[in-house]
């Protein structure tokens, strides 16, 4: 039993052969996938990601405008995200939020500003975040620490690449961290020592799908089925069977978005 607990299946690159794709993940075990859906807050984007959580039975939903898009969300993008998660029981976590100074395509003082809003939208749903940070570490704490400390619900640090640094600190804010495909990566023996250190009741899962598929199929449109090889490499370097990790990772998905 295992779960993706990252993946965007309601994308384009799936609207070909979606339902194999699901079925796919079923015959490989997984139980159910949080697809997170991202894009334009404006669009329908967020629309879309809700009617596929209603639509399947083992999907539920993740809505939140992510740092490439911080540009574009304002009082209007922010009232019809909290309208979108109360009109579904599905919807169980918003984010993907947080800050990119990797690629920078909204400035860094509006995500910075943007987050801070989406950590107290957060809080007044009472939804755990999903955090996506990347080259800003520092400045990812700090605003989690302001913005987000009183909160009564925590969250995930998703797709997790960053330093042992950013591990230790996400784990003392009470985040659990989610490892994708990238720990499969040959140069990525510094990512699976942090993997490590993250206690197996801390830990999650994910494809982050259709990115960053894992060895064996990098390179490939990736999909929910092969978060198998994830849980995998996670049980190698914890020296657990693979059906202990699907324990774990499951127990710890259930206790966090409480489903």
């Amino acid at each position: 039993m295992l779960i993706d607990s990252h993946a965007h299946v309601d994308g384009p690159e799936f609207d070909q052969d979606r339902s194999q794709v699901l079925e796919r993940a079923r015959l490989e075990g997984v139980s159910t996938i949080l697809n997170v859906g991202t894009g334009d807050p404006q669009s329908d984007a967020f629309e879309r990601a809700v009617v596929l959580g209603e639509s399947e039975d083992f999907i539920y939903t993740a809505i939140g405008t992510h740092p490439h898009d911080a540009r574009l969300y304002d009082d209007a993008a922010e009232l019809k995200t909290e309208s979108l998660i109360k009109s579904s029981a599905k919807v169980i976590a918003w984010g993907e939020i947080g800050l990119d100074f990797h690629y920078d395509n909204s400035p860094r003082d509006v995500q910075q500003a943007v987050f801070a809003k989406q950590l107290r939208a957060a809080q007044r749903c009472e939804l755990p975040v999903i955090i996506h940070t990347r080259e800003a570490e520092s400045e990812t704490v700090e605003i989690l620490k302001t913005e987000y400390a009183s909160s009564k619900r925590r969250g995930v640090f998703h797709c997790f690449s960053g330093s042992e640094t950013l591990a230790r600190a996400a784990l003392d804010l009470g985040f659990m961290i989610s490892f994708s495909g990238i720990i499969t990566f040959k140069k990525a023996q510094q990512l699976r020592e942090v993997v490590r250190i993250v206690p197996l009741n801390r830990l999650l899962i994910e494809t982050d799908c259709p990115f960053l598929a894992p060895i064996p199929f990098r390179g490939r449109r990736n999909e929910p089925a092969y978060v198998v090889e994830v849980a995998r490499c996670v049980g190698e370097i914890h020296e657990r069977h693979l059906d202990e990790i699907g324990e774990f990772t499951t127990n710890n998905f259930k206790a966090l978005f409480k489903v």
